[in-house]
């Protein structure tokens, strides 16, 4: 599906792309509701206001901004994190992929909307940054990816040439934007979150497996259990 000889670039997303987005489903819907209601000894009714509250920001900074959450909310967001630090963990074969794109030598940068504490947690946790050549949070432009102005300040900041520039991104508002900016090689996540059903995506291909877009010829370990579903209107082809 991808000629990977006319690809300089892959620009990866972490949360739900090469993380399991359950962690964050979890703490942000789940743990963190029910432990603002523990720590301030309020109703369990609260719980829903606080989820009700948290969604009303999705999109913008504040929704990814852990010191934002901790102000807004009055506790200690990053040791509420580090109480279900356990389930932070790599989707499927992104380890594979990452060692494959590091022997590949295309130049892979991280472009995240996960600010800079979410960052500290995650990536010892991982061991992602060996495999990546930069990472920019959307924290450090000022902007989060929804937007064209992230594109922008990203090429500023990391230049790349958006036609041989490949982007895989769990998020569709995420993945149109990119598409709005120039990048020819989209992807998306046909699961984020290994806990959840698998998301439609009408206008981008959805990848379960990365094996599925490596060359033909790697080793079946590699490439085991591969799954690529494309939908009409894909950027991919």
């Amino acid at each position: 599906m991808i000629d990977w000889r006319a690809i300089d670039t892959v620009l990866l997303d972490m949360d739900g792309t090469l993380l399991d987005l359950h962690f964050d489903s979890h703490f942000w819907l789940e743990h963190l509701p029910r432990r603002y209601v523990e720590l301030h000894r309020l109703d369990e009714a609260t719980q829903e206001q606080i989820r009700a509250r948290i969604l009303r920001e999705r999109g913008t900074l504040n929704w990814y901004s852990l010191a934002y959450w901790s102000r807004e909310l009055g506790v200690d967001i990053v040791a509420l994190k580090r109480e279900i630090q356990h389930l932070i963990g790599l989707r499927g074969d992104a380890l594979d992929f990452l060692k494959w794109l590091h022997k590949a030598h295309p130049r892979v940068v991280l472009a995240t909307n996960a600010d800079r504490e979410s960052l500290e947690l995650k990536l010892p946790l991982t061991g992602l940054e060996r495999y990546l050549d930069a990472i920019v949070s959307s924290a450090d432009l000022g902007v989060p990816k929804e937007a064209q102005e992230f594109w922008f300040a990203l090429q500023d900041l990391e230049p790349f040439d958006p036609a041989r520039t490949l982007f895989i991104d769990d998020n569709p508002e995420v993945l149109e934007s990119a598409r709005e900016f120039g990048i020819r090689y989209l992807l998306g996540i046909k699961q984020p979150d290994s806990t959840q059903p698998e998301k439609e995506l009408k206008e981008f291909i959805a990848l379960d497996r990365f094996a599925t877009i490596l060359p033909e010829g790697l080793p079946s370990e590699v490439r085991r259990d591969k799954g690529l579903h494309g939908e009409e209107g894909s950027e991919i082809g």
